[in-house]
């Protein structure tokens, strides 16, 4: 790997991880730790889940998950069911659970609706949608795809 490239693939790791340093940032008036976030984003996103289904979509352990949920259960946000047949049983959001959702949406949205607004809303479109395609060149690179 040629010197250029290798500075390349330092900038983009710097970049990577300053913008996953975000992910357990504190926004003012959020009410929701980051693991309790992403369980309620993607049961509103995706509706009732099993805890594998969860897992998979969190991409993380089964076992980690299943020690989130139940804290989440526990702070009454999220409520373990089951379907009418009782054979399968699923996560979903309770009615608090919404309501603290919705809270650091908007609490996230009004700093991330800041920076879209300094860097302009069509580059940040063009940085999601390039994104994407690096994310999916990575799993491709992984054999994940």
């Amino acid at each position: 790997m040629g010197r250029t490239e290798d500075e390349l693939l330092r900038r983009l790791g710097a970049e990577v991880m300053r913008l996953a340093a975000r992910r357990t940032a504190t926004y003012d008036g959020a009410v929701l730790d980051y693991s309790a976030f992403r369980i309620l984003w993607r049961l509103v996103e995706q509706g009732p889940l099993s805890l594998s289904a969860l897992a998979e979509e969190l991409q993380l352990e089964r076992s980690t998950v299943s020690r989130q949920v139940s804290a989440a259960v526990e702070r009454g946000l999220v409520e373990r069911g089951a379907d009418a047949d009782l054979r399968n049983r699923h996560v979903r959001p309770t009615e608090a659970g919404l309501a603290a959702y919705r809270n650091d949406v908007t609490a996230r949205a009004r700093v991330w609706g800041a920076a879209v607004e300094e860097v302009g809303a069509e580059r940040a479109a063009g940085l999601a949608e390039e994104l994407r395609r690096f994310n999916d060149a990575l799993d491709r690179a992984h054999g994940d795809a």
